[in-house]
C-alpha cells in the first residue's frame, strides 16, 4: 500500500498534547511486491486483504459499511452503545490502543465512555494511513480536555513493538472483525503479539463476526448495487498503480461464498477470459484461465469455542462476552491468562 510522505520519527505536531511517531520505511512497497510475487505464482493464486485499502478502496468501503447487508459494522456499535459504560467500569483504563485505528469512528463511543468515568488520559492510535492518524488525533485532542494523543503510523502487523508503555490500564481495541483475516496459525501468532501489549490490569477489546445464515453471510459479501464488487476489484487498481501491471478489472467477476468446513467467508476474483497480464514492476506474466479465481479475502466466523481456543494459544483467557440482540457479531473482552 503506498502511503503518503512521513516525518522523522517521533516528531511532535504544535500542540504538545498530540505526538505522531512514524514507522514507515518504504517496506510497505516491498510488502506489496514480495505479497504479489508469492500470491499470484501459487498453484491456487492469492492475495493479502490489506493491499485492498488505498484511498480509493478505503471510500468504498465506508460505502460498505452503511449497505443494508453488511451488518458487522451496525452491530459492533450497536454493543459498544449498549455496554460502552460497562467497559470503563470493568476495566478502569486510562488509555486506549486501537489497531488499525481509521477515522475512529466506533471509537469514539468507548472514548466518551472512558471519559465520563473520569479516567481517560491517552488515546493511541496505530494506522498505515498517516493522513487519518494526524486529523482524528487533532480532533480528538480538541474533543476531549486534557486527553493526550500518541499516534504510531505504521502496519500493525509489523510495528506491535513500537506502541508505547503503559501509563496505567490500558484497553487495546481490535475491532471490525479484522481478526477474522488472519489463517488460523497467523490468527494466533498475531494474538500472542498483542498479548505481548497486555499487563496484569489491561484488557483485549476484539470484534468477531460469528457464524450464522450462510444467505445472510454471503449477502454481507455480495450487496445488490455491486460496491463490494467494485471494492474486491479495486485490489487490480492498486496493482496497476504500483506495480505497473496491466489488469482489466472487467475481465474478472467477484465471487463471494461460505466455506463450511472452515466456516469463513471467501472473496475472489474469477476470470472471465483465458488471458495473461503482465506486473511490469515484478518482470512478471500471470495468466489466467478462463474461470480461475485469485483469492483476495477470507473472512473467518467464530465460535465461541473457536475465540476461547484461539485466545488460549495466545496466553490469555475470555472475561467478557457480548452480542448484540440478534446475535451476529460479538465483543470480547480478555486479560493475559493467571495460573
Amino acid at each position: 500500500m503506498k502511503s503518503s510522505a512521513s516525518p522523522t520519527p517521533s516528531e511532535p505536531l504544535a500542540d504538545a498534547a498530540i505526538r505522531i511517531d512514524s514507522h514507515l520505511d518504504g517496506a510497505e512497497e516491498r510488502s506489496l511486491a514480495d505479497d504479489v510475487l508469492d500470491g499470484l505464482t501459487r498453484p491456487f493464486k492469492e492475495l493479502p486483504p490489506k493491499h485492498f485499502y488505498d484511498a480509493r478502496g478505503a471510500e468504498l468501503f465506508d460505502r460498505i459499511c452503511e449497505l443494508p447487508e453488511y451488518y458487522p459494522t451496525r452491530a459492533e456499535r450497536a454493543i459498544l452503545e449498549a455496554e460502552a459504560q460497562n467497559i470503563a467500569a470493568l476495566t478502569g483504563a486510562v488509555e486506549l490502543v486501537e489497531l488499525g485505528s481509521g477515522t475512529a469512528a466506533k471509537t469514539r463511543v468507548l472514548l466518551d465512555a472512558l471519559h465520563a468515568a473520569g479516567t481517560l488520559q491517552r488515546y493511541i492510535p496505530v494506522d498505515v494511513t498517516e493522513s487519518m492518524v494526524r486529523d482524528s488525533a487533532e480532533e480528538l485532542a480538541s474533543e476531549y480536555p486534557g486527553l493526550r494523543v500518541h499516534g504510531v503510523i505504521g502496519d500493525f502487523e509489523r510495528h506491535l513493538d513500537r506502541v508505547p508503555q503503559a501509563d496505567g490500564p490500558r484497553i487495546v481495541a481490535f475491532l471490525g472483525g479484522t481478526i477474522g483475516n488472519f489463517p488460523p496459525g497467523s490468527r494466533r501468532r498475531f494474538l500472542r503479539k498483542i498479548a505481548r501489549l497486555l499487563g496484569p490490569d489491561d484488557y483485549l477489546l476484539m470484534g468477531t463476526d460469528l457464524v450464522k445464515d450462510p444467505r445472510v453471510l454471503e449477502a454481507a459479501y455480495d450487496d445488490a448495487e455491486g460496491v463490494t464488487a467494485e471494492f474486491n476489484r479495486n485490489v487490480l487498481r492498486v496493482l496497476n498503480r504500483e506495480l505497473q501491471a496491466d489488469f482489466d478489472p472487467g475481465d474478472f467477476d467477484h465471487v463471494a461464498l461460505f466455506d463450511p468446513q472452515h466456516e469463513w467467508i471467501e472473496m475472489r476474483l474469477r476470470a472471465r477470459r483465458e488471458h495473461t497480464t503482465v506486473v511490469r514492476g515484478l518482470d512478471l506474466a500471470v495468466h489466467f484461465d478462463v474461470g480461475e479465481e485469485l483469492r483476495t479475502e477470507i473472512s473467518a466466523k467464530f465460535t465461541p469455542e473457536r475465540l476461547e481456543g484461539d485466545l488460549a494459544a495466545a496466553g490469555l483467557e475470555l472475561a467478557r462476552w457480548l452480542t448484540d440482540p440478534e446475535g451476529l457479531f460479538a465483543l470480547t473482552l480478555s486479560q493475559i491468562r493467571t495460573g
